[in-house]
C-alpha cells in the first residue's frame, strides 16, 4: 500500500514538472526546425510541408485542418510563402499563429537582383528578362515579397527570436527555458555567418554566380554578393517561356557560369537541360525551401552549412 501512495506523489509531482509538450504545427520543415531547436523539450512540432517536400506546389489536406485544429500554436512563415488555403484555415481553427518573417525588410519578388549593384550590361537585360517573368506569371503564389529569407542567417536571427516570442506568449511558463535556447542558437546563427562570410570571401568577386532552379537565394546573394540567376521565379509554379530559358543559356555562356545546381524539392530536368546545353556540368544539389530526410541536411543549420561548402567549391 506504501508503495503505491509513493508512486501516485511520485507520478504526480512528475506531471508537475514535465506538463505533456506544446503542441505545435509548423508550415513547412525549416520553420519547423528552428522551433524545434528553441522549443526544445517543451514542444512537440508536425511540420504541414515535410523534408524534400515543396511548399510552393502544396496544397492543404483534411488531415492538416485536423493538425492545426489539435494545436495550441502554428506558426507560418509569412511574406506569401503559404497558400491561402493554409492562411484560411488556420483563421478559422481560432488557434493562436505567428509569423516568423514579421518585422523582417523584405525583398521585391520581382526585383531581387536588383540590390546586387552591377553595372554591366548583363545585368540590365538579365532584369528586364525576371520582369517580364513576373508579369506574365504574376507570382500568383507569392504576390509582392520574396519570402525566402531563411537563405540569411543574419535575418534568421529576427526569425528565431519571432519564433520564440510565440512560444512564450502560447507558454508562459517556459519562458526562461525558451530564452535560453533562443540565445544558444542565436550564437549558432552568427558562427553560421561568420563560415558563410568568411568562406565566400575567398572567392572572387567576378566568380560569385550562380545557377539555380528557382529564386531561392536572393537573400544570401544580397547578404554575401553573390550573384544567382534562376530559370523560374520565386516560386516553383512559375514556368519560364522558352524566350526566357534560351536567354539564360546564354547568359551562362557569356558570363562562364561553372556552378550550376539542381535543387532536393524540385523536378531536375530544367537545370539538367540548361547545363547540357552549355556545355557545364551540374555542381550537385541545394537545399532550398526544405530540410532533407537523410542526416545531411536534416536542420536549417546543417543544410546551411551544406550550401555554402557546395557554393562555394562550385564558385572557386
Amino acid at each position: 500500500m506504501k508503495h503505491w501512495k509513493i508512486g501516485v506523489i511520485a507520478a504526480l509531482l512528475s506531471g508537475s514538472l514535465y506538463a505533456a509538450p506544446l503542441p505545435v504545427v509548423t508550415s513547412f520543415s525549416i520553420l519547423g526546425d528552428v522551433t524545434h531547436q528553441i522549443g526544445g523539450e517543451r514542444v512537440s512540432v508536425q511540420n504541414l510541408v515535410g523534408p524534400d517536400q515543396d511548399t510552393h506546389a502544396y496544397h492543404l489536406t483534411s488531415g492538416d485542418i485536423r493538425k492545426i485544429r489539435n494545436a495550441k500554436l502554428v506558426l507560418l512563415n509569412g511574406l506569401g510563402l503559404e497558400g491561402a488555403d493554409v492562411q484560411r484555415a488556420v483563421q478559422q481553427s481560432r488557434v493562436p499563429y505567428a509569423e516568423a518573417a514579421a518585422g523582417i525588410t523584405a525583398l521585391k519578388a520581382d526585383d531581387d537582383h536588383d540590390d546586387h549593384d552591377h553595372d554591366d550590361h548583363d545585368h540590365d537585360h538579365d532584369h528586364d528578362h525576371d520582369h517580364d517573368h513576373d508579369h506574365a506569371h504574376g507570382h500568383h503564389h507569392h504576390g509582392e515579397f520574396d519570402p525566402h529569407v531563411w537563405s540569411d542567417p543574419v535575418l534568421m536571427q529576427t526569425y528565431a527570436r519571432n519564433v520564440a516570442n510565440a512560444l512564450i506568449k502560447a507558454d508562459p511558463q517556459g519562458k526562461t527555458y525558451y530564452q535560453q535556447r533562443l540565445n544558444n542558437y542565436q550564437d549558432q546563427l552568427k558562427q553560421l555567418h561568420a563560415e558563410a562570410q568568411k568562406s565566400f570571401n575567398a572567392i572572387p568577386q567576378a566568380k560569385r554566380k550562380v545557377l539555380t532552379g528557382h529564386e531561392a537565394f536572393a537573400y544570401m546573394g544580397k547578404r554575401y554578393n553573390i550573384r544567382f540567376i534562376a530559370p523560374q521565379g520565386v516560386s516553383t509554379s512559375d514556368e519560364p517561356s522558352a524566350k526566357e530559358v534560351a536567354a539564360i543559356i546564354r547568359q551562362i555562356k557569356q558570363d562562364g557560369i561553372k556552378a550550376i545546381f539542381t535543387e532536393n524539392i524540385k523536378d531536375t530536368r530544367m537545370v539538367e537541360r540548361i547545363a547540357k546545353e552549355t556545355g557545364v556540368k551540374p555542381s550537385g544539389k541545394l537545399y532550398s525551401d526544405a530540410l532533407s530526410k537523410n542526416t545531411q541536411a536534416d536542420t536549417y543549420i546543417k543544410m546551411y552549412r551544406h550550401n555554402v561548402r557546395a557554393l562555394s567549391n562550385a564558385m572557386k
